[in-house]
Parts: structure tokens; C-alpha cells; sequence
């Protein structure tokens, strides 16, 4: 399977800040990955990087093989690219629009792949784009996008703005195009709750580091979410093998990859004074949350 996009040990930082060190990923020809993280853990810094905007402070990206930064012009057209939702020339409306970006990708433009999503989230043909809602104009900029048929799709916080059917409705839809065209997505956000249905992999951040990095189905059938009875007033000190460990009246809820024999064992060899300890698996919402904490 060839590798469509590949970061290599990706080190940045503003000023003093470290934002991540030695990220490395990459993107086989026709899955979806997902950047998953918090605001602020460095998912817009990554997207820039990708772009070629952002010269990381070590490491170094190529995409079809070759690195962003130098990349000929022809070669980038093969790159689809989401920056926020936004989508410029607010005076048109949707037909004028399409025909406009139109002459930019001759003999490569599919206007029937903006038209069906156009006509699928029920966007009107006449609608001026600066009388548009932001999730509306979204609608818009991921139908310009996929009309360029391009062979990676770059889209950051792809479903900002939109209500959580018109969520449901897209990813659904970016699922089913990416698979049949045989195309290769890579994007972020940290709206978690339609990226189950959606990506094939996963890179969980948090600040400066990355927590995992799997296809989400691995992801889900090795992570278990433990919970137990602990002493009133009993204050967590768990093994680093267990993430973000809580107490709530008692209760102690934290997650880990340990299977449940190994992890009963490092509990007791830690001395935690628990009781009736039962555990599941989770959900990909309930995993980000497990992984990166609830605050």
C-alpha cells in the first residue's frame, strides 16, 4: 500500500513553548486519520506543517514522496486543503462560486460532488454565501474541496460550525466518497463524537506529547476503563500506566491499556486500597476524555 503522507520526528515550538517533539505518522493511500486533541495541543500547527505555511523547528513532511516545502506547483493540486471552514468571495451564491473555482482545476474540476452535497445538506442554489451561517459556509468549502478531486484531503476542524446532524450527515458521506474513490483523508478536531464513525486511525495529543497512535478499532478493543471503591478522602496515586485517575465520592475511575489480570496486579503492588474492581471497554469519546483528562 503506498504511503501517501509521512511526518517524520515533527519537533515545534513558539517561542519557548514546546507545542510537540518527535511526532511521526504517517497515511497509507486510502484510510482516514485523525489528529484528535484539545484546542491548543497543536492540531492547527500540524495542519500548517502539512500545508508547507509552518517550517517545523526539526523533522520534516513529505507528501506523494515528496517534501512540502519544495514541492512544484503541479504536484499540490493534488492536495485538498480545509483551514477552518472558511471559504472567500462572499457576494456569490453557490452556483457562481463552483464556477468560479471551477476554472482553476481544468479537466480535473467534478462538479457533481459539489452539487450532491450541496443538494444533500438542502443548501438552496441562490443563497448568497455572506448570508450564510459559518456552518453553512462550511458546507460550501468542503463541497469546493471535494469538486477538486483531489487525491489527499487536508481538513482541519472540518465540522466547525455545524449542527450535530449536518455532522452525522457529512462524515458519513466523506466516509463513503473517501472509500469509493479510493481517496486518503487526514484531519482534526476535537469534536469526538462523529470520528468513531469516520476515521480508520487515530493520533491522540495531548500538550507537547502524544498519548497513542493506532487504527481506532485497536484503539478501543485495548483500552479498558477501570473503576473501583477506594477510603473516603483517599487521594489517587496510581502507577503511570493508568491516565488521569479520579476520585467522586469514593469511587475511582481512570483507564489504562493493562488488561484487567495485569492491571489488579500493579494496583495491589502499588498498594491502592481498593475494592470491587470492575472494568469495559469505551467508547472513541470516552477514550479522548480517558487519555487526556476531563478538564
Amino acid at each position: 500500500m503506498n504511503t501517501i503522507l509521512e511526518c517524520k520526528h515533527l519537533t515545534h515550538y513558539y517561542g519557548k513553548r514546546k507545542i510537540y517533539e518527535d511526532l511521526s505518522f504517517e497515511v497509507p493511500q486510502g484510510r482516514i486519520l485523525g489528529l484528535l486533541g484539545k484546542n491548543g495541543t497543536g492540531k492547527t500547527t500540524t495542519i500548517n506543517i502539512l500545508s508547507g505555511y509552518l517550517e517545523p523547528r526539526e523533522g520534516e513532511c513529505l507528501i506523494f514522496g515528496e517534501n512540502i516545502r519544495t514541492m512544484p506547483s503541479h504536484m499540490r493540486r493534488r492536495i485538498g486543503l480545509l483551514l477552518e471552514g472558511h471559504v472567500q468571495y462572499h457576494f456569490m451564491n453557490i452556483v457562481q462560486i463552483e464556477k468560479f473555482y471551477s476554472s482553476f482545476y481544468p479537466g480535473q474540476w467534478k462538479k457533481e460532488a459539489y452539487y450532491e452535497l450541496m443538494n444533500k445538506l438542502k443548501v438552496a442554489p441562490g443563497q448568497i454565501i455572506a448570508r450564510m451561517s459559518n456552518g453553512q459556509r462550511s458546507q460550501v468549502a468542503l463541497g469546493l474541496i471535494l469538486a477538486q478531486d483531489p487525491d489527499l484531503l487536508v481538513l482541519d476542524d472540518f465540522s466547525l460550525g455545524l449542527d450535530p446532524g449536518y455532522r452525522r450527515l457529512f462524515s458519513d458521506y466523506l466516509r463513503d466518497y473517501a472509500q469509493a474513490e479510493n481517496k486518503t483523508v487526514f484531519l482534526t478536531s476535537h469534536i469526538i463524537q462523529d470520528m468513531e464513525r469516520l476515521i480508520d486511525d487515530c493520533i491522540i495529543m495531548d500538550y507537547g506529547r502524544i498519548l497513542t497512535q493506532k487504527p481506532v478499532k485497536e484503539l478501543l478493543s485495548s483500552l479498558y476503563q477501570y473503576t473501583c471503591q477506594v477510603p473516603e478522602g483517599y487521594e489517587p496515586q496510581l502507577p503511570d500506566s493508568f491516565y488521569h485517575p479520579s476520585v467522586i465520592r469514593g469511587t475511582l475511575e481512570t483507564c489504562s491499556f493493562l488488561p484487567p489480570a495485569e492491571a489488579e496486579e500493579a494496583l495491589k503492588k502499588h498498594g491502592v486500597p481498593y475494592r470491587s474492581l470492575s472494568f469495559g471497554h469505551v467508547n472513541l469519546e470516552d477514550a479522548f476524555i480517558g487519555l487526556t483528562g476531563k478538564y
